[in-house]
């Protein structure tokens, strides 16, 4: 049974390490893997994997993730040969993720936050609990490495075909890309603050369990989830451009493996946002303490948004 167990979470990182193997194969991306990959490590064991180890909670992750983004857009600035202006906006679109919900992260530590743990990371123990792994610490310590391993592999790849391409025009596909990042993250924004605002008007109300299904939050139940898997869709399609630039035809074995992790980023950040630590924990939660959750439910899609409402 337990060597089960260590099987089934060593599968689970079996996809970032072929990943990380593949881009180390990648002469090109050698440089940038290597630096990326040790930052990341540095990162996630300073800011979570220590804390999480004497506090028992995960919550900490929230301040890495975002981090090992900006480590990634610093990294694209200071290596990249490519042309000037690619470097500059796909370092931008990491540095502006990043820093947005990293200062975000940090804003809600100073206030006191993570000093208890986030209910998603509270759904996690549920999830452990069903499957049978009843070591805490190391279930922590695991989770937070899926994380890291995620910086260090699917999520560097948008930076890691674009940095190094020298044409010196922008493609349609990467300009459509761009604009999609562009539009996507101000939507998250606008989800963001369309949520904020409605919670500090239900507290001054006394409403604190109604449901919020304003602005975007009309359209689908968690329109920030739906436009972050948007921002790396957007990524991801307007690395094509560079991934066609460099490809080898002489190598067609190793570039669709490549071709395959590049399409992997919107799996991976769909699984993520909707199964893992976005959608299906916030809902769990939603149904105990919000009433009208329900109703909710059955008249607004839960990711993909829509006009139409039951």
């Amino acid at each position: 049974m337990i060597l089960k167990k260590i099987l089934h979470r060593a599968l689970g990182y079996l996809p970032f390490f072929l990943c990380i193997v593949l881009l180390f194969l990648y002469e090109e991306g050698r440089v940038f893997l290597v630096w990326n990959t040790s930052l990341q490590l540095l990162l996630f064991i300073l800011i979570a994997c220590i804390p999480a180890y004497f506090t028992k909670r995960m919550s900490y992750v929230d301040i890495a993730w975002p981090w090992g983004l900006v480590a990634i857009g610093i990294l694209t600035l200071f290596l990249g040969k490519g042309y000037d202006l690619r470097i500059y906006i796909v370092s931008g679109m990491y540095l502006i993720s990043g820093l947005r919900m990293g200062i975000g992260a940090l804003i809600l530590f100073k206030k006191g936050h993570l000093d208890t743990e986030l209910s998603r990371y509270q759904f996690q123990r549920i999830r452990w609990k069903k499957i049978g792994y009843s070591w805490e610490s190391a279930s922590l310590q695991y989770e937070i490495m899926v994380q890291c391993l995620a910086n260090s592999s699917f999520l560097s790849l948008p930076a890691i075909l674009q940095f190094n391409n020298p044409q010196e025009t922008l493609s349609i596909m990467e300009i459509t890309g761009y604009l999609g990042w562009f539009l996507f993250i101000i939507i998250e924004h606008l989800a963001d603050v369309q949520k904020q605002t409605f919670l500090i008007q239900s507290r001054r109300e006394n409403k604190k369990r109604t449901v919020c299904n304003t602005g975007l939050w009309r359209y689908s139940r968690h329109p920030n989830y739906f436009a972050e898997w948007m921002i790396w869709n957007a990524m991801a399609f307007s690395s094509i451009s560079s991934f066609s630039f460099h490809y080898n035809s002489q190598e067609s074995f190793f570039w669709i493996a490549l071709a395959f992790a590049l399409i992997y980023v919107s799996r991976l950040m769909h699984k993520t946002l909707v199964h893992d630590t976005g959608v299906i924990p916030s809902e769990h939660y939603s149904l105990k303490k919000r009433p009208d959750y329900k109703t909710y439910q059955r008249q607004t899609p839960m990711f993909f948004p829509s006009f139409y409402r039951k």
